[in-house]
């Protein structure tokens, strides 16, 4: 059977670049910490991998901390300027990994479409005048809203607050440029541009630090200990670069027009079919899908054994699919358990949407007469 993957949102398929970089690193024998000769290739190769990351984001390469993925740089961020006696403020709808970092965290509601609330948010920041840390992330993993991080910016200054942004979901789908220059604190994850799984990193772009949360030797200007991973970390910045120069050639562009033609597809032949966040800025890559009466698991599960990827939430929940998080704050009631997430892959054609159109009439169709 031929299989159909359209869950980018949980990872990418590896871009060349990416692989080719990782390939050269594993060939690389030293420590970057040492100080003999092996030890100073690696170094070249971790520093190398920093600068190519900050010319792509425009920032100084010492503004960015290599870690294990974005859910730790979420932690660093969120964690680190917690212990500081920030008091943290978080987008309703956050991944669980910025949700959770830390006990405590008060939640600022989002609307319909998974749209901050920017005056709950300042009624958030007024009401309590401790030093604040707003996360925002830039697009959401589920329903692709865009968030309105420019926005969110001003009034933190306004307030005296920090903003981080989760821009994992971002590169090769929307410009960087605004939530960099935005953000005090960014984070990034390599196998979410196509890079291989086991690096992130988190962009300081302001001129506080968050506490370190991993301490030992140093690494990462005292940011965070240990080794670093050089083949994920060179597969990192090789990814996002061409995931950038990807988007700027029109990738996204393409990504959108595929999502426009499955739109229409299911418009036409699949009514029940509810389109969610349908009125917001989302990334075009990522559809959620509600399908009335019909349970998230069930439609993943016959998605699969028809050759079609897909999946329901965030893939990090361990595995589980159930209701989600993120609709529920959105209002969506039962539908919070009935939506799935379509999302592209930057190497999608056609065909990759004709096969989720097929696979997705005929599962609707027989659980319709099921149902009967």
């Amino acid at each position: 059977m031929r299989r159909t993957y359209l869950d980018a949102n949980a990872t990418e398929p590896v871009r060349p670049e990416a692989r080719q970089a990782a390939i050269e690193a594993l060939d690389v024998l030293g420590n970057p910490a040492s100080v003999h000769s092996e030890g100073r290739a690696a170094r070249r190769v971790l520093e190398s991998a920093r600068e190519r990351l900050a010319a792509v984001l425009g920032v100084r390469p010492a503004a960015i901390a290599f870690t294990s993925g974005g859910t730790e740089a979420n932690a660093l961020a969120v964690a680190g300027f917690a212990a500081q006696g920030r008091r943290v403020l978080v987008s309703a709808t956050e991944h669980d990994c910025v949700r959770r970092a830390v006990e405590g965290a008060e939640p600022v509601p989002v609307d319909s479409e998974g749209v901050v609330s920017l005056a709950a948010l300042a009624e958030r920041l007024a009401e309590d005048a401790r030093p604040a840390l707003v996360c925002l992330m830039l697009a959401n993993n589920e329903t692709g809203t865009v968030q309105p991080v420019v926005e969110a910016a001003a009034l933190c200054r306004r307030f005296g607050a920090l903003l981080h942004v989760d821009a994992v979901q971002g590169p090769g789908r929307v410009s960087l440029a605004e939530a960099v220059a935005s953000a005090d604190t960014l984070a990034l994850s390599g196998h979410k541009a196509g890079g291989p799984k086991g690096a992130g990193a988190l962009v300081v772009v302001g001129e506080v630090h968050p506490s370190a949360l991993i301490r030992g030797g140093g690494q990462e200007r005292g940011l965070r200990a240990g080794t670093e991973p050089l083949p994920a970390i060179a597969g990192l910045a090789a990814a996002v670069e061409a995931a950038e120069a990807w988007r700027r050639q029109g990738g996204a562009e393409r990504l959108a027009g595929l999502k426009a033609r499955l739109v229409a597809g299911l418009g036409a032949t699949v009514p029940a079919a509810r389109v969610v966040s349908g009125g917001a800025e989302t990334l075009p890559n990522t559809l959620c899908l509600a399908l009335r009466g019909v349970a998230a698991a069930t439609q993943v599960m016959a998605l699969d054994l028809a050759g079609v990827a897909v999946s329901a939430g965030a893939a990090c929940s361990s595995g589980k699919v159930g209701r989600s998080h993120v609709l529920e704050a959105m209002g969506l009631g039962a539908a919070a358990g009935e939506a799935i997430r379509v999302s592209l892959p930057w190497t999608a054609a056609e065909a990759d949407v004709d096969a989720f159109l097929d696979a997705y009439r005929a599962m609707a169709a027989r659980l319709a007469r099921q149902a009967a």
